[in-house]
């Protein structure tokens, strides 16, 4: 993820607001506020002061101001302890900060999505097929 220092190929100021659909391809630093959908495979930064209405799907994004909807990142999410999510959360790998508030779910995972559940396998409080037969009925100790 791109750092504080680094440069960004595309920042809305703080003074800005913004309305839509918006996409890049890079880097995008957030400092004002938008209202609707931001859309990329960069890094996307959500500055402190900053505010998103809207969801959000980006490689890595690191969220210091707020957010109203849902965040979705491929690799990773950071969440600063100025940070405020009011929506879901999905990514492969997430750090929060001391101080961040979430209010919402989380689904954390290889590609941010759920683990495959487990095969399940018969329990002792699972009836057996009429054609089974029980271990003890197997036992050749046993007398019939």
């Amino acid at each position: 993820m791109a750092q504080q220092n680094e440069e960004y190929t595309t920042t809305i100021g703080q003074d800005a607001e913004f309305k839509g659909q918006l996409r890049f391809e890079k880097a995008l630093r957030l400092l004002g506020k938008v209202e609707g959908e931001i859309a990329s495979d960069g890094q996307l930064l959500i500055g402190e002061g900053a505010m998103l209405t809207g969801d959000a799907k980006a490689g890595t994004i690191r969220l210091d101001g707020q957010v109203r909807g849902n965040l979705t990142a491929d690799s990773k999410v950071h969440l600063s302890a100025s940070a405020k999510l009011e929506g879901d959360l999905q990514t492969a790998r997430l750090e929060v900060a001391e101080g961040a508030v979430l209010v919402g779910r989380c689904t954390i995972g290889v590609n941010g999505k759920k683990p495959a559940a487990p095969p399940q396998t018969p329990t002792s409080s699972q009836p057996l097929p009429p054609d089974a037969k029980s271990i003890k009925d197997q036992d050749p100790r046993r007398k019939p």
